[in-house]
């Protein structure tokens, strides 16, 4: 059976993602705006700290930090220190002065705040023993994704003691390689880090998980969990998921409300129209193959309980989405 973390995170892929090392003297402070739905940081060397709107966090080494939305953030090393922006594109203009390039392509630059430039051999000579942050970025879109990123805080932070998987030494080392299927690997071992920190975070004491992410490790309400995600378009009943939960009605509804934060016939149409949604991205299935997909018997139910849900036709989305896209 497929958990909800995996069903949800498989629509939050690394695909192309922009990841990369910044080597920088203090006082340093770096300020990015490229817009990305989630943003990865680590510092591997020194400490600095995380600037998001008013609020701060203390990155201290190898501690890894989740931005969430693509609002502009910064990470700073000092707090008098003066931002260089990074953007996919690179530095802002009129910032040149203060960045040049580390590797081909990556977009990450490093930064000295006193305006001289740095050619990228006596960086790695010179700044390599001074602080050196790993970035990497992931835009994504979709419903599904959603129901992940509105669970989750504008910043959240897992200490280097909570964390138990070895992958950032794995990306630091594959960021300085230039061989075949460098990107690859680099957006494999970003989607590694990516789930690792997720679930270290959602382990700490206080760290308010959503309700499907902690009911799934409960014996009842996981299996109902697990038979929505796993089958969608079966037609589900509250009698059908408390027989495959093994207890009757009333347990599984009371159980499942407590955990989830609503019933589960709710839980399952919502899950139904954000499946539907993202399909109606796909160019090739008509509004009749995603709602037999989803758990429809036809085009219409969906559309009206498509409706209903966000307001607009399935057709009108698609159109929406697509212009959006353009």
């Amino acid at each position: 059976m497929v958990d909800t973390l995996t069903d949800v995170l498989h629509n939050i892929r690394s695909s192309g993602a922009l990841v990369g090392r910044t080597l920088a003297v203090p006082p340093w402070s770096a300020r990015f705006d490229g817009g990305a739905s989630l943003t990865l940081a680590t510092m591997l060397r020194g400490d600095a700290r995380l600037v998001a709107g008013c609020a701060r966090h203390s990155l201290l080494p190898n501690d890894v930090a989740l931005v969430v939305g693509p609002e502009p953030f910064e990470i700073v090393s000092e707090p008098v220190a003066r931002p260089v922006s990074y953007s996919e594109s690179g530095p802002e203009p009129g910032q040149a002065a203060h960045a040049a390039p580390i590797g081909e392509g990556s977009g990450i630059r490093n930064v000295r705040t006193d305006g001289t430039r740095l050619s990228d051999r006596r960086c790695r000579t010179q700044l390599e023993s001074d602080h050196t942050l790993l970035t990497g970025s992931f835009h994504v879109s979709g419903r599904v994704a959603d129901r992940l990123l509105d669970a989750l805080p504008r910043v959240l932070v897992v200490p280097r003691r909570a964390q138990r998987s070895s992958v950032l030494p794995l990306l630091e080392e594959e960021i300085g390689r230039d061989e075949p299927g460098r990107q690859a690997v680099l957006d494999r071992l970003l989607d590694l880090a990516l789930v690792g920190a997720l679930r270290d975070w959602f382990a700490l004491p206080g760290s308010q998980a959503p309700g499907w992410y902690r009911a799934g490790s409960d014996p009842v309400v996981g299996i109902a969990l697990a038979a929505i995600h796993d089958a969608p378009e079966q037609p589900w009943t509250i009698e059908l998921l408390a027989r495959e939960a093994l207890v009757s009605r009333a347990t599984l509804a009371r159980r499942f409300t407590d955990q989830v934060g609503e019933p589960p016939m709710s839980y399952l149409t919502g899950w139904r129209l954000c499946r539907a949604a993202d399909l109606l991205d796909s160019e090739t299935m008509t509004v009749e193959t995603i709602a037999h997909e989803v758990g429809y018997s036809n085009a219409y139910a969906l559309s009206a309980a498509f409706h209903r849900e966000y307001g607009v036709r399935p057709g009108q989305y698609r159109h929406g989405q697509r212009s959006e896209g353009s």
